[in-house]
């Protein structure tokens, strides 16, 4: 029974090659990365640079979206890669699946809802309340005073405005995948020109000087100033920028939610990735840079941060015409996180381990009817119950836990034959001698001082350990590091050898994944410096995870409880791994060879 359960929680997906899609193949490379680019540039643009440049990291806010942008682009490579090899509709649900296995492809899935869902009713928030501002908080004042809430853990007021654009755009995603993205090319278009109109006029009323400010010059009424220059909150507040910034590159993986709908998803996937995450990060740079030169740094707003820069510069024309294509990014970021919803659901209930009815295709516009309603009440409810810092909060560790599982999944591949035996290579193991756990025997394979060049079981086996051991050796680092700082000090001689020994070791398994032979796949993309980039990708995102409140944590493990139910109550026994493969068992003689199943072999 136990072998049963294990087997049952490991089984992998099987992707044909050529296999039909029921969803309707009309996004080309253009419409791929304006989704990109409308997912990500958003409240990011708006207010996230104002808010990091005034509490963070000052001028300095440009060299914190280039970490983020850095990291981002290192978890943007994996997916890429997995999008050449699995053009699928559900992103790294799909790409965990078939490497990985169906509980951690189902985590990773259920968590995505999650994620999408907080996106969603988040900006959908946030647009209802920079609306709310513009009339001077007349609608929010309203509804307090007529249906207040006086629950701490939900918002002041239920906003019916932001259920409002929920059900509007529920409707519009519903109708067809070309009629939506056509809308959001239009928007990102008007969000681009806000954009070009905010870089070029902050240009021209930009002041160097603001870079260069002493802190004698800081005014005394401003409590938190900083040492002035710069980087006026030093390499930390850099830091603590860059982890905030990073969630304004969030959205670039809605793309790889769309592979049944892209024209041709293995080129054009994997290029509207890296398209959409470069023009962000040019835009974010350049917006910080602007912003932070029409102003000193502790006069920005951070929550409205343009609006009140133009202001200051008496350019009150620009102002509203920054202020109108805001409402526009908002409405373009909107589709985004809500685009790849119902794809996900649907990609999951297409598979058994979510209800069946949900992966229904309606017959006139060939979108997921079903799964898009629900998409819809599901944030709705969120959007009017939650106010936009609630829903925030839990928004980060779905997305930081699929960046890591996707690396890992990128590992395992590249060190997977295409074709290999059910268990490792016994002999490979022995020496001449014929002991098979000889020191020396281990050492060499550990190692790869054989040479061998073609993966193989053992050397698989021997990879999916090894990064196993450098997971959790990372976990230990970065708990280390970021709650013990104290103890990692040259006057601390003790514990301070502890953790170069922890480090010494990261870097000895590093090596062994690096001397394994990896299977060379043709693929359209490829992730470089394998296994350093997916490896850099891992620890990042396990800092950034580890840096969560407990309070997130204790949410997501809430979610995760729900999920836990539907699969283990329904998903597991419906899946159609499962029963592909009880059938296959049943057509099959006994002395049959099994086929591999690992995803190396899709071309």
């Amino acid at each position: 029974m136990t072998i049963r359960c294990i087997y049952d929680l490991t089984r992998k997906k099987v992707v044909p090659e050529g296999e039909q899609t029921q969803l309707n193949r009309v996004l080309s490379l253009f419409d791929l990365t304006a989704l990109g680019v409308g997912s990500t540039l958003g409240l990011g643009v708006y207010i996230l640079a104002g808010s990091v440049a005034r509490n963070q990291a000052g001028p300095a806010t440009c060299i914190s979206f280039l970490i983020a942008a850095a990291a981002s682009a290192i978890a943007g490579l994996c997916y890429a890669e997995f999008a050449s090899r699995v053009p699928k509709a559900g992103s790294a649900y799909v790409y965990s699946y078939v490497s990985v296995g169906e509980f951690a492809a189902y985590i990773i899935g259920w968590n995505l809802v999650l994620e999408y869902v907080i996106g969603t009713a988040s900006l959908a928030r946030g647009l209802s309340d920079y609306i709310d501002a513009l009339a001077n908080n007349s609608m929010s004042t309203a509804l307090t005073e007529t249906f207040p809430i006086n629950q701490s853990f939900l918002s002041k007021y239920p906003d019916f405005l932001s259920l409002g654009f929920v059900i509007l755009l529920t409707i519009l995603l519903a109708a067809g995948v070309k009629e939506s993205t056509w809308l959001n090319n239009i928007f990102t278009a008007l969000n681009i020109t806000t954009v070009l109109t905010v870089i070029i006029s902050g240009s021209i009323g930009a002041d160097i000087k603001n870079w260069q400010i002493s802190k004698e010059d800081i005014p005394p009424e401003v409590d938190h100033g900083g040492e002035g220059g710069f980087a006026p909150f030093g390499i930390s507040g850099i830091i603590a920028g860059a982890a905030k910034c990073f969630y304004a590159f969030v959205g670039f993986d809605t793309v790889a939610t769309t592979a049944d709908e892209a024209k041709n998803p293995k080129r054009n996937i994997p290029l509207a990735i890296v398209f959409s995450l470069t023009i962000s990060f040019l835009v974010y740079f350049g917006i910080s840079t602007v912003l932070t030169m029409m102003l000193p740094y502790y006069e920005q707003d951070a929550k409205a941060p343009f609006p009140h820069a133009f202001e200051q510069l008496d350019w009150i024309a620009i102002k509203w015409i920054v202020t109108i294509g805001a409402i526009f990014a908002l409405c373009t970021s909107l589709i985004g996180a809500m685009f790849p919803l119902p794809r996900v659901i649907y990609a999951m209930a297409s598979d058994g381990l979510l209800f069946r009815f949900l992966s229904k295709v309606h017959e006139k516009t060939k979108t997921p009817l079903i799964a898009t309603v629900i998409s819809g009440i599901l944030s709705g409810f969120m959007a009017v119950m939650f106010d936009v810092d609630q829903l925030i909060e839990m928004m980060s560790i779905g997305t930081l836990l699929a960046y890591t599982i996707v690396a890992i999944c990128v590992l395992v591949l590249r060190y997977t034959p295409i074709e290999k035996s059910q268990t490792p290579d016994l002999e490979y193991t022995k020496d001449s001698s014929g002991s098979l756990n000889s020191f020396m025997v281990l050492f060499k394979q550990l190692f790869n001082l054989n040479n061998n060049k073609e993966a193989n079981a053992s050397t698989s086996l021997i990879t999916n350990i090894a990064l196993t051991v450098y997971g959790l050796i990372s976990i230990g680092i970065c708990v280390w590091i970021l709650f013990y700082p104290e103890s990692v000090d040259p006057d601390e001689p003790g514990t301070l050898t502890g953790f170069i020994i922890l480090c010494l070791v990261l870097l000895l398994v590093f090596a062994v994944i690096m001397r394994q032979p990896a299977d060379d796949v043709e693929l359209s993309f490829k992730v470089p410096l394998v296994p350093l980039i997916p490896c850099v990708s891992i620890t990042v995102n396990i800092c950034l995870m580890l840096m969560l409140e407990a309070e997130t944590w204790i949410r997501f493990a809430a979610w995760l409880a729900v999920g836990f139910v539907i699969y283990f109550g329904y998903g597991i026994r419906k899946s159609s791994e499962r029963n592909r493969k009880e059938v296959n068992m049943v057509m099959t003689e006994p002395k049959s060879s099994v086929k591999s199943e690992e995803l190396g072999g899709i071309s």
